[in-house]
């Protein structure tokens, strides 16, 4: 358990808070560049707000997207703005991360006051967790709050080194993910359902060797089925496949008849001859794809079955799609799934990335009982690795 941002003493003082603002950005009708989906920005509003409340003098700091040294494509400003109309308040927007201009503008906080450092990843030092740079930014404040679940597993200088000359706090988004995630990890409501998609076994091997003998059902979709399918000698034509994930398909497989849990593979899949909306279709009743074509969806067979074990679970975890459902073609075996996770009686817990855009593609983004804002680290939370973001907080 750690502090929580519940018990900061806050009030009057300059709080550092690492949010997750990696929103997408995309171009408005005046050419200015804004916030395509601000689902992330709402996730950190209750800190936000609960810090405000209670007369702290708000610093965020996040990353946004996968910047080389300083690219304007890339800044905090349109994230800025409009974190201040959700806020109804004005954001200001710091001309750099740290450096004599920050640091006077943050001093010029009152209580209350928000503002916005730049993109943290203009900086070298970020991502190596450049000791400097943390001393700098813990400089700017006298309290450290992260609530960046989504980057809660990398050891950055936001997300760790800060934490090491800081009094550090969990905020409320990281406290509910958590939360959650212990509920799937340590204790889950039987049947256990893990749905496991996407497109490499190596992402996800460690959270299938632990859950072979804790799960009830383990179902595999996406393009990492056919690493299995290879594995096991099975014609995969063109698909998608790499040889890293082949060999931890091997590791997986003879473990998975002396475990507890049913390991499931598809049985039928959707095939095309090339990877676009396009192109020619064809239904496999099988999974031996034929030279010349790809998988790229489960089947109907397949989906139907995996959303009836879904429909049964006590607990069900999903991370990653069963196809390539951004194109509609293949789009099937993902809506099955994700409608069949919606409307489960059971516990359900998304985790991030693309299985969180599945679920606000067709509308069911509200009808789980938790979509978590981290893809990598609620797969390195439930498998039982130590995040970094996490440890370096105080202890309760």
């Amino acid at each position: 358990m750690k502090k929580s941002v519940r018990d900061a003493d806050a009030s009057g003082r300059r709080a550092l808070v690492r949010a997750d603002l990696n929103v997408p950005l995309e171009d408005g009708d005046d050419g200015s560049i804004m916030v395509g989906d601000e689902t992330r920005i709402r996730a950190s509003l209750p800190t936000i707000e609960l810090l405000r409340d209670r007369g702290a003098r708000v610093v965020l700091v996040s990353h946004l997207g996968r910047p080389e040294g300083e690219d304007p494509s890339l800044s905090m400003k349109p994230v800025a703005e409009r974190l201040g109309e959700l806020l109804g308040a004005d954001v200001a927007l710091a001309p750099a991360v740290v450096g004599p201009e920050v640091e006077s503008m943050a001093e010029g906080l009152a209580d209350g006051d928000v503002m916005v450092l730049e993109n943290s990843r203009f900086e070298k030092g970020e991502a190596e967790n450049d000791p400097d740079l943390a001393q700098a930014l813990a400089a700017l404040a006298e309290v450290y709050v992260n609530d960046a679940f989504g980057a809660a597993h990398r050891a950055h200088a936001t997300t760790h080194g800060v934490a090491q000359h800081l009094p550090g706090h969990a905020g409320l988004l990281l406290e509910r993910e958590l939360e959650e995630l212990t509920k799937v990890r340590d204790g889950a409501e039987r049947p256990l359902v893990m749905v496991l998609g996407g497109s490499k076994v190596t992402d996800k091997i460690g959270v299938i060797e632990r859950f072979l003998d804790q799960a009830d059902e383990i179902l595999i979709g996406g393009a990492m089925c056919f690493s299995f399918f290879k594995a096991e000698g099975r014609d995969v034509g063109n698909s998608l496949v790499d040889d890293e994930s082949v060999e931890a398909a091997k590791q997986v497989l003879p473990k998975a008849g002396e475990a507890q849990a049913m390991l499931h593979l598809p049985e039928d899949l959707v095939l095309g001859r090339e990877f676009a909306a396009d192109t020619e279709i064809k239904d496999l009743n099988g999974i031996d794809v034929p030279e010349g074509w790809m998988g790229l969806d489960i089947g109907t067979n397949t989906a139907a079955k995996y959303a009836k074990r879904i429909a049964g679970g006590g607990t069900v975890f999903w991370n990653g799609p069963m196809g390539a459902f951004e194109m509609p073609p293949f789009a099937v075996g993902t809506r099955v799934v994700a409608e069949a996770v919606a409307g489960a009686e059971g516990h359900t817990v998304v985790g991030g990335g693309d299985s969180a855009a599945a679920l606000v593609q067709f509308g069911l983004g509200d009808d789980v009982d938790w979509l978590s804002t981290g893809g990598g680290a609620s797969l390195a939370f439930i498998e039982g690795v130590e995040l970094p973001g996490v440890e370096a907080l105080a202890d309760a």
